[in-house]
Protein backbone atom coordinates (compact mmCIF):
# COMPACT_ATOMS: atom_id res chain seq x y z
CA UNK A 1 0.00 0.00 0.00
CA UNK A 2 1.66 3.21 -1.25
CA UNK A 3 1.08 6.64 -0.02
CA UNK A 4 -0.18 8.22 3.36
CA UNK A 5 -4.13 6.68 3.84
CA UNK A 6 -6.30 9.66 4.06
CA UNK A 7 -8.65 8.30 6.95
CA UNK A 8 -7.69 5.87 9.90
CA UNK A 9 -10.47 4.81 11.69
CA UNK A 10 -10.23 2.88 15.27
CA UNK A 11 -13.41 0.35 14.91
CA UNK A 12 -13.98 0.87 18.66
CA UNK A 13 -16.52 2.54 21.31
CA UNK A 14 -13.53 2.25 24.17
CA UNK A 15 -12.18 5.84 25.93
CA UNK A 16 -8.87 3.71 26.91
CA UNK A 17 -7.83 2.49 23.20
CA UNK A 18 -8.73 6.50 21.94
CA UNK A 19 -6.64 7.98 24.41
CA UNK A 20 -3.87 5.34 23.53
CA UNK A 21 -4.29 6.33 19.98
CA UNK A 22 -3.77 9.51 20.81
CA UNK A 23 -0.36 8.85 21.69
CA UNK A 24 0.39 8.22 18.37
CA UNK A 25 0.05 12.38 16.89
CA UNK A 26 -2.25 10.89 14.22
CA UNK A 27 -5.64 11.89 13.15
CA UNK A 28 -8.25 9.56 13.25
CA UNK A 29 -11.86 8.75 13.96
CA UNK A 30 -13.77 6.60 16.22
CA UNK A 31 -16.29 4.04 14.80
CA UNK A 32 -18.54 1.67 16.99
CA UNK A 33 -17.67 -1.78 15.09
CA UNK A 34 -21.59 -2.76 15.75
CA UNK A 35 -20.19 -6.44 15.66
CA UNK A 36 -21.75 -9.31 17.98
CA UNK A 37 -19.10 -11.29 20.33
CA UNK A 38 -19.35 -14.77 20.94
CA UNK A 39 -17.06 -17.28 21.92
CA UNK A 40 -15.98 -20.34 20.59
CA UNK A 41 -15.65 -23.92 22.20
CA UNK A 42 -12.37 -24.91 22.74
CA UNK A 43 -10.64 -21.68 21.04
CA UNK A 44 -7.10 -19.95 23.12
CA UNK A 45 -7.54 -16.64 24.38
CA UNK A 46 -5.05 -15.79 21.90
CA UNK A 47 -7.03 -17.18 18.76
CA UNK A 48 -10.19 -15.63 20.21
CA UNK A 49 -8.52 -12.28 20.56
CA UNK A 50 -7.32 -12.41 17.16
CA UNK A 51 -10.78 -13.54 15.76
CA UNK A 52 -12.47 -11.17 17.52
CA UNK A 53 -10.28 -8.27 16.50
CA UNK A 54 -9.95 -9.73 12.73
CA UNK A 55 -13.90 -9.45 13.19
CA UNK A 56 -14.51 -5.81 14.06
CA UNK A 57 -12.45 -4.61 11.49
CA UNK A 58 -13.85 -6.23 9.12
CA UNK A 59 -17.37 -5.65 9.86
CA UNK A 60 -16.48 -1.76 10.06
CA UNK A 61 -14.90 -1.47 6.81
CA UNK A 62 -17.58 -3.41 5.17
CA UNK A 63 -20.65 -1.34 6.63
CA UNK A 64 -18.56 2.02 5.51
CA UNK A 65 -16.75 1.23 2.69
CA UNK A 66 -19.09 3.20 0.31
CA UNK A 67 -18.34 6.34 2.82
CA UNK A 68 -14.62 5.43 3.41
CA UNK A 69 -12.08 7.63 1.50
CA UNK A 70 -9.32 5.94 -0.44
CA UNK A 71 -7.44 4.70 0.74
CA UNK A 72 -7.97 4.52 4.59
CA UNK A 73 -6.87 1.74 6.96
CA UNK A 74 -9.40 0.34 9.61
CA UNK A 75 -8.05 -0.77 13.00
CA UNK A 76 -9.63 -3.77 15.16
CA UNK A 77 -9.03 -4.70 18.62
CA UNK A 78 -9.55 -7.08 21.28
CA UNK A 79 -8.14 -8.08 24.51
CA UNK A 80 -8.93 -11.18 26.13
CA UNK A 81 -7.29 -11.50 29.93
CA UNK A 82 -6.89 -14.99 31.97
CA UNK A 83 -5.61 -17.49 33.96
CA UNK A 84 -4.23 -21.41 33.61
CA UNK A 85 -2.65 -21.77 31.02
CA UNK A 86 -3.73 -24.88 28.04
CA UNK A 87 -2.69 -28.04 30.47
CA UNK A 88 -4.10 -26.74 32.89
CA UNK A 89 -7.35 -25.20 31.11
CA UNK A 90 -8.09 -21.36 31.01
CA UNK A 91 -10.13 -19.22 32.76
CA UNK A 92 -11.24 -15.85 30.61
CA UNK A 93 -11.89 -13.16 32.89
CA UNK A 94 -14.82 -10.98 30.80
CA UNK A 95 -15.58 -7.41 31.78
CA UNK A 96 -17.31 -7.98 35.28
CA UNK A 97 -20.30 -5.08 35.13
CA UNK A 98 -21.16 -5.27 38.49
CA UNK A 99 -19.58 -5.17 42.13
CA UNK A 100 -19.77 -9.19 42.79
CA UNK A 101 -18.85 -10.17 39.53
CA UNK A 102 -15.14 -8.13 39.92
CA UNK A 103 -14.64 -9.43 43.70
CA UNK A 104 -15.29 -13.17 42.38
CA UNK A 105 -12.41 -12.46 39.88
CA UNK A 106 -10.32 -10.60 42.06
CA UNK A 107 -10.23 -13.89 44.45
CA UNK A 108 -9.78 -15.97 41.29
CA UNK A 109 -6.81 -13.28 40.51
CA UNK A 110 -5.25 -13.44 43.69
CA UNK A 111 -1.54 -14.56 44.16
CA UNK A 112 -2.30 -15.84 40.24
CA UNK A 113 -0.04 -14.93 37.02
CA UNK A 114 -3.12 -12.95 34.51
CA UNK A 115 -2.51 -12.87 31.22
CA UNK A 116 -3.45 -9.88 28.95
CA UNK A 117 -3.71 -11.14 25.59
CA UNK A 118 -4.20 -7.93 23.13
CA UNK A 119 -4.62 -8.33 19.06
CA UNK A 120 -4.38 -6.20 16.18
CA UNK A 121 -6.51 -6.32 12.90
CA UNK A 122 -5.36 -3.55 9.89
CA UNK A 123 -8.03 -4.15 7.27
CA UNK A 124 -8.09 -1.94 3.84
CA UNK A 125 -11.32 0.24 2.97
CA UNK A 126 -11.97 -2.59 0.66
CA UNK A 127 -11.77 -5.51 3.21
CA UNK A 128 -8.13 -6.30 2.54
CA UNK A 129 -6.18 -7.81 5.91
CA UNK A 130 -3.00 -5.86 5.93
CA UNK A 131 -1.72 -7.02 8.90
CA UNK A 132 -2.70 -9.33 12.62
CA UNK A 133 -0.85 -9.58 15.27
CA UNK A 134 -1.56 -10.11 19.19
CA UNK A 135 0.74 -8.98 21.87
CA UNK A 136 0.91 -10.06 25.63
CA UNK A 137 1.53 -8.76 29.33
CA UNK A 138 1.12 -10.75 32.45
CA UNK A 139 0.11 -9.59 35.94
CA UNK A 140 1.31 -11.14 39.13
CA UNK A 141 -1.69 -10.53 42.33
CA UNK A 142 -0.32 -10.37 45.56
CA UNK A 143 -1.97 -12.66 47.99
CA UNK A 144 -5.57 -10.33 48.53
CA UNK A 145 -8.11 -10.45 51.64
CA UNK A 146 -11.53 -9.71 51.37
CA UNK A 147 -11.02 -6.56 52.77
CA UNK A 148 -7.99 -5.48 50.07
CA UNK A 149 -10.36 -6.36 47.32
CA UNK A 150 -13.64 -4.43 48.82
CA UNK A 151 -11.27 -1.33 49.83
CA UNK A 152 -9.75 -1.42 45.87
CA UNK A 153 -13.22 -2.16 44.32
CA UNK A 154 -14.99 0.52 45.67
CA UNK A 155 -11.66 3.51 44.66
CA UNK A 156 -11.38 2.40 41.19
CA UNK A 157 -14.83 0.76 40.14
CA UNK A 158 -13.24 -1.42 37.52
CA UNK A 159 -16.51 -2.60 36.32
CA UNK A 160 -15.88 -1.99 32.31
CA UNK A 161 -12.07 -3.75 32.87
CA UNK A 162 -11.28 -7.19 31.77
CA UNK A 163 -9.74 -8.74 34.87
CA UNK A 164 -11.57 -6.23 37.00
CA UNK A 165 -8.30 -3.73 37.51
CA UNK A 166 -7.39 -0.72 36.55
CA UNK A 167 -3.02 -1.03 36.49
CA UNK A 168 -2.44 2.72 36.06
CA UNK A 169 -4.62 3.73 39.00
CA UNK A 170 -4.98 2.33 42.47
CA UNK A 171 -4.75 -1.33 40.70
CA UNK A 172 -1.58 -1.07 41.08
CA UNK A 173 -1.49 -1.92 44.64
CA UNK A 174 -3.09 -5.04 44.07
CA UNK A 175 0.24 -5.93 41.53
CA UNK A 176 3.54 -7.81 42.85
CA UNK A 177 5.34 -8.48 39.60
CA UNK A 178 4.41 -7.77 35.61
CA UNK A 179 6.55 -9.18 32.23
CA UNK A 180 5.67 -8.09 28.93
CA UNK A 181 7.44 -5.29 26.25
CA UNK A 182 4.74 -3.11 26.52
CA UNK A 183 2.73 -1.65 28.96
CA UNK A 184 0.12 -0.34 26.57
CA UNK A 185 -0.79 -4.05 25.80
CA UNK A 186 -2.64 -4.42 29.45
CA UNK A 187 -3.98 -0.76 27.99
CA UNK A 188 -5.85 -2.10 25.22
CA UNK A 189 -3.49 -1.35 22.77
CA UNK A 190 0.10 -2.41 21.64
CA UNK A 191 1.16 0.63 20.65
CA UNK A 192 5.35 -0.19 19.59
CA UNK A 193 3.91 -2.77 17.61
CA UNK A 194 1.18 -1.04 16.08
CA UNK A 195 3.18 1.96 15.20
CA UNK A 196 5.97 -0.53 13.29
CA UNK A 197 2.58 -2.17 11.11
CA UNK A 198 1.36 1.36 10.32
CA UNK A 199 4.69 2.50 9.13
CA UNK A 200 4.75 -0.41 7.10
CA UNK A 201 1.60 0.64 5.33
CA UNK A 202 2.19 4.12 4.70
CA UNK A 203 1.14 5.84 7.81
CA UNK A 204 3.38 8.38 8.87
CA UNK A 205 3.89 8.52 12.83
CA UNK A 206 5.38 12.12 13.77
CA UNK A 207 8.51 11.83 15.47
Amino acid sequence: MSGQPSAIILASTSVYRAALMEKLGIRFDQVDPDFIEQSVQGETPEAMAMRLAAGKALATSHRLASGLASPAIVIGSDQVAHVGNQSSGYKILSKPGNFENAVKQLQLCSDQWVTYSTAVCLVRQDGAVLSRFCEHYRLRFRKLSNDQINRYLKLDQPYDCAGSIKAEAHGIMLIADSDGQDINTLYGLPLIRLITELKVVGVVIPS
